[in-house]
């Protein structure tokens, strides 16, 4: 694929379909997959994606979608960015892979320097580079453990960390993501997102704060339903945590790299935690994830934590070039034109009774129907006019497009928007 057939793809007009959804090659390429992958594979829709550019992807019909699920918050760059490409296309010319943990890799204390610079702490930072965002969530619970001397950690009731042994012990959206799995970590309490008192009765009752490591927490719930918190909860929480000595864990893995039009979701509420996890979003789709800490607290001997692969020189590569284009024009841009999205939406949710609410920050936008089955026949709907959206929590679309998405394609994609839940709401009543 030429950087020229990219570049065409990212201006192209979307949604442009030219076969039924999902397409004869779609269908094929499906069937041959059920034969061979793993059936624990949650897939969402019939899209089998070729090629993508900006905010638009093909499938392997030729069909043009208009895609605001990003890979699920993942290409904050859009796909294939010309910037991104490149450095990858440089770093593979000249090494491939040398293990950080055991070497001294030059791009990888590269990187961690600029999340220093940018760590949402008033003291220094030191960071971590994993594989994706459940390994930095299950670094996260080493450390905490390990800076405390303590074992317990307290998640919140629809929080999503991930779905590996300890980041799904935290992991509470959903139980199908447990079951099947117990016994899962010890020590591990949830808390009802947003509700203090909940948390008082948690430590009167089950745990003394005394014995809590960490409170790890997503600024906005992502797969929970985009849910922020209320007014004030976090400084609540951080006033706790000063209190008893623990640890508070920001996972910003779906939050965070300008989503919110702020680098991470925290600096909406005025509050530093003391760790942030990042992951989504950080390399534009390349496997990256980081443990962020304050210098004082990230303290663990040689050999406490490794990865062969984390921070490899290609993912490292690419979430340089992604933070350069995050700051210097992408942040600004989620902000504004997520304002403008959600201005939108919100006037849609006006017309329809089974829009229930419209919330978001940035482009981290969440649309709550009344039912579960609505969303669902929203979302199949969307993707057979050719517009990319996904579900969360019991009942919410969340609109979560690449950073670099442009005004002009909000109208699009409203319009769409709109054309789906009147037919939906016409279908179902």
């Amino acid at each position: 694929m030429s950087t020229a057939e990219t570049l065409d793809l990212a201006t192209a007009e979307a949604p442009a379909l030219v076969t039924e959804i999902p397409g004869p090659q779609a269908r094929a390429r499906i069937e041959r997959d059920h034969r061979v992958t793993s059936p624990s594979l949650p897939r969402a829709y019939d899209f089998v994606p070729r090629r993508g550019a900006g905010s638009v992807i093909e499938d392997v019909d030729g069909n043009l979608f208009l895609d605001l699920n990003a890979g699920i918050a993942v290409t904050s760059t859009g796909h294939a960015h010309p910037d991104v490409v490149a450095a990858i296309q440089r770093q593979a010319e000249e090494l491939l892979h040398y293990s950080a943990s055991d070497f001294y890799l030059p791009i990888y204390s590269d990187v961690c320097e600029e999340l220093d610079r940018i760590a949402p702490f008033a003291e220094g930072a030191r960071s971590f580079l994993t594989n994706s965002g459940t390994e930095a969530v299950e670094g996260a619970i080493k450390l905490a453990r390990y800076a405390t001397g303590r074992q317990a950690v307290i998640a919140m009731i629809g929080s999503f960390h991930g779905r590996s042994l300890g980041s799904v012990s935290l992991t509470a959206s959903k139980a199908k993501y447990r079951a099947g799995f117990g016994p899962l970590l010890p020590g591990v309490y949830h808390t009802v997102f947003g509700d203090l008192h909940h948390l008082e009765i948690l430590f009167e009752r089950l745990v003394s704060p005394s014995e809590v490591a960490a409170i790890v927490v997503e600024p906005i719930q992502g797969e929970g339903g985009y849910v922020l918190p209320p007014e004030g909860w976090f400084g609540s929480v951080r006033e706790i945590c000063d209190r008893y000595g623990i640890v508070l864990v920001a996972d910003e893995v779906q939050s965070g790299m300008g989503r919110t039009g702020k680098m991470w979701a925290m600096q909406h509420f005025g509050v530093e935690p003391d760790v942030v996890l990042a992951g989504k979003g950080i390399a534009s789709g390349m496997p990256l994830g980081a443990i962020i800490a304050r210098d004082s607290l990230m303290t663990w001997d040689v050999g406490a934590h490794g990865s062969t692969y984390g921070g490899n020189p290609l993912s490292c590569a690419a979430a340089l070039a992604t933070l350069a284009l995050i700051e210097h024009g992408l942040m600004d841009n989620a902000r504004d034109v997520g304002a403008f999205l959600l201005e939108g939406l919100r006037a849609i949710g006006e017309r329809y009774p089974s829009i229930t609410d419209v919330r978001g920050l940035g482009l981290m936008i969440g649309v709550e129907f009344d039912r579960a089955e609505k969303m669902h026949a929203v979302e199949q709907a969307a993707f057979r006019k050719g517009l990319l959206v996904l579900g969360c929590g019991d009942s919410v679309i969340r609109f979560c497009p690449a950073l670099v998405f442009e005004r002009e394609r909000v109208d699009t994609a409203l319009r769409l928007f709109d054309e789906v839940v009147a037919e939906v709401s016409g279908a179902t009543g």
